[in-house]
């Protein structure tokens, strides 16, 4: 008679098989669907769109730690935070594009690893973004106060709270998946998607999947539409949005376009992990969805931001036109 432990044990390591058979057959079809629609061609507007955002974001970001005075202000320590999180997470992707396109194996550590930094890096710059509007709304709502409120130390905890806060469940995930033993995210597969990876853990904890992703969209969503209804309150009388082109207007109207940007994907993907689990979706239908939101929607707020950045805020393009002549005026020193 076997002992109960061992057939508890035994149960456990034929439903770990069964969950790697049914990932290593699932991989198999996505890479096979992949490549029959020549959907791997979508990584070039990917990679010109992230080499562009490569061109783009150091040189902003060389603008702000260099210059006193931008590092010392709560906004633009909040632009630097996001486009570094925009950078990581551009990495990220475009590996994982090129090695799915290529057919190249990602060893399943790395791939789980690549998951957890990929979330990491897209919700820290979903929350700070919505952060940079409550910093707006603290700096109109309260005035005289406001460097008080948010000093550059204080700013930079915060920053460090979003990190963690945005770490916190692709690291538990990763730690469930690592505590499995001889589970489904140890095998070696033909793709690696963050979308595939969270869909076997749904499986196992669907619900703390989607209260996560459900609840950070409620909460950043009812938070911004707060401070802008605030702030349109408290402005309207002021006279600022009576021209039609007024900066009021433009400003607002930049910025409400590069929020749906960063929101948009990220609805996306949360209908991506429901359709994953139905059976009466075609395969091809969420290779195409999966491909269109990795290779452009994730893209786009990550080209633009960029552009809103350093044409919307004067101090960042006065202090890159300062940074190009002094620079070339260096040339000239060396080549005299």
């Amino acid at each position: 008679m076997r002992n109960p432990n061992e057939v508890v044990h035994s149960g456990f390591q034929e439903g770990n098989m069964d969950a790697s058979i049914k990932l290593s057959n699932l991989t198999q079809e996505w890479f096979d669907s992949l490549h029959g629609w020549r959907l791997q061609f979508f990584f070039i507007p990917a990679t010109l769109v992230t080499l562009i955002t490569f061109a783009t974001n150091p040189v902003l970001l060389t603008c702000i730690f260099l210059s006193r005075a931008l590092r010392q202000e709560t906004r633009y320590l909040l632009v630097a935070n996001t486009l570094a999180a925009d950078l990581l997470f551009l990495t990220l992707n475009l590996a994982t594009v090129f090695c799915n396109a290529l057919g190249v194996r990602i060893p399943p550590t790395l791939c789980q690893l690549d998951m957890v930094f990929t979330v990491t890096a897209y919700c820290c710059a979903i929350l700070t973004v919505t952060v940079m509007v409550a910093d707006t709304y603290a700096a109109v709502r309260w005035p005289l106060h406001y460097r008080e409120l948010l000093p550059p130390a204080r700013t930079v905890r915060i920053l460090v709270g979003l990190w963690v806060v945005a770490a916190l469940c692709p690291l538990s995930m990763w730690i469930m998946m690592e505590m499995t033993e001889g589970g489904a995210g140890a095998v070696d597969t033909p793709i690696c998607l963050v979308l595939i990876s969270l869909g076997f853990i749904q499986a196992t904890n669907m619900v703390g999947v989607h209260i996560y992703f459900c609840a950070a969209a409620l909460v950043c969503t009812l938070l911004i539409v707060y401070c802008y209804v605030r702030l349109y309150m408290i402005t309207k009388t002021q006279g600022i949005w009576q021209s039609r082109y007024s900066r009021a207007r433009v400003t607002l109207l930049a910025h409400g376009v590069l929020l749906l940007l960063y929101f948009v994907p990220g609805l996306v993907f949360t209908v991506e992990l429901f359709l994953f689990q139905q059976n009466d979706v075609s395969q091809d239908a969420r290779v195409w969805i999966n491909t269109i939101n990795m290779c452009i929607l994730m893209l786009l707020p990550r080209a633009f931001a960029p552009c809103l950045y350093g044409l919307r805020y004067r101090e960042i393009s006065d202090t890159l036109v300062q940074l190009l002549h002094r620079r070339r005026r260096l040339c000239k020193v060396t080549g005299a």
